[in-house]
């Protein structure tokens, strides 16, 4: 599975890109925007072909998942830890960030996968997950209820490792969208994964 996270700021023909990943065989996007406000975000959402709203996942607005048959939510650590996720629990698909492998292998199953990260030093963090174990970490892996996706720096250089290591899943950010070329770069990843 590969799933794309938005940029925290909107990109020139950013959903145009989208629309295109999904007929690429994109699994999943997160829609992160935390800058912009509710009629931003409606009319993000209204750009891309409602054929990929089942794919969509929303990090706030949650409300507008009605509107827009969106039933995937992610919730950040602070707010799973805060309890704020129970409300749309059970009806909506759930998923959810850690940062060690101890956290994640006490999630249950409420929670359809979690991001796991930073597995490699950041793309679009300078400096972040620059001394980071996590792909080590993967080894103690003994949570089969959540699927774990791997997240931070990964590119399709580097992808294979991410699956080789026992994640169910890649997440890109920094690779696709600090490219000249977005979706070029999420065929690159994704032809890597299927050969």
């Amino acid at each position: 599975m590969i799933l794309v996270i938005t940029p925290e700021t909107m990109v020139q023909n950013e959903t145009e890109v989208i629309n295109q990943m999904f007929r690429e065989g994109l699994n999943l996007l997160h829609i992160r925007k935390p800058k912009i406000n509710r009629e931003e975000m409606k009319n993000f959402l209204c750009r891309i072909d409602e054929e990929f709203y089942p794919q969509l996942v929303l990090h706030g607005y949650y409300d507008l998942g009605k509107d827009h048959h969106i039933s995937r939510f992610h919730f950040r650590e602070a707010d799973r830890n805060a309890g704020i996720y129970k409300s749309y629990a059970g009806k909506n698909i759930l998923s959810t960030s850690v940062h060690d492998m101890e956290t994640y292998n006490e999630l249950e199953k409420e929670w359809e996968y979690s991001f796991f990260s930073p597995v490699f030093p950041s793309i679009s963090k300078r400096g972040y997950g620059k001394d980071s174990s996590l792909m080590e970490e993967l080894k103690y892996r003994n949570n089969q209820r959540v699927k774990l996706i791997a997240l931070g720096g990964i590119n399709e250089n580097n992808i294979c490792k991410v699956f080789e290591n026992r994640a169910d899943g890649a997440a890109l950010l920094g690779a696709v969208w600090n490219s000249n070329q977005p979706l070029n770069t999420f065929k690159k990843c994704r032809q890597n994964v299927l050969l």
